[in-house]
């Protein structure tokens, strides 16, 4: 009994150290599908952002082209300015010309750019208008070019014009698009 006895405790012992065995290895394999899952849905997940980056980034990107489109059919933006009231040069007496302006520019934010040089911007208008002639003002034409002429002087007042490499004066384009003529009397 004693041989049976001993063969019972020897089973006994070698049957827990089979089981912890076992469950060592079952835990180490059970570990192991967890960490491989672990990073794969990590890295199954890093591609999903950066996929995700794209499409925030082209989200992003599209409406930057709808505001571009948005500035181009956005209201004008206008300053109006008080009247000039000058002589002209004369041709056959005393004319005068009183005119009233308003400026089509770029947005709201070039009319403080405007407001900051509003008085030099006055006196080369008043320069400008006191040197014509009320037959150069009659026609359309001349109307135009007035207008064309106002558009550089002021621009050219904000951002003084540069000289090419011919040494041509280059006209700035600065932030005001058109002069409009809101008021236009020659007496």
């Amino acid at each position: 009994m004693a041989k049976d006895a001993k063969a019972a405790v020897e089973g006994a012992e070698a049957a827990p150290k089979k089981s912890k065995k076992l469950l060592i290895i079952i835990l180490a394999v059970v570990l192991l599908v967890v960490l491989g899952g672990g990073a794969a849905f990590m890295l199954l997940k890093k591609g999903d952002h950066e996929e995700g980056d794209e499409e925030v980034a082209e989200e992003t990107a599209k409406p930057k082209k709808k505001d571009k489109k948005k500035d181009a059919q956005a209201a004008p933006v206008f300053v109006n300015m008080e009247p000039f009231t000058v002589n002209l040069v004369p041709e056959t007496g005393d004319q005068y010309l009183q005119v009233v302006l308003s400026l089509e520019i770029e947005d709201a934010a070039a009319d403080a750019a405007l407001k900051a040089v509003m008085p030099k911007i006055r006196n080369n208008i008043t320069l400008l208008l006191s040197s014509k002639k009320a037959s150069e003002l009659l026609p359309k034409e001349g109307k135009e070019q007035l207008a064309e002429a106002l558009k550089d002087e002021i621009n050219g007042v904000i951002e003084p014009p540069k000289k090419n490499k011919k040494g041509e004066v280059v006209p700035p384009e600065g932030p005001v698009k058109s002069v409009l003529f809101t008021s236009f009397i020659i007496q």
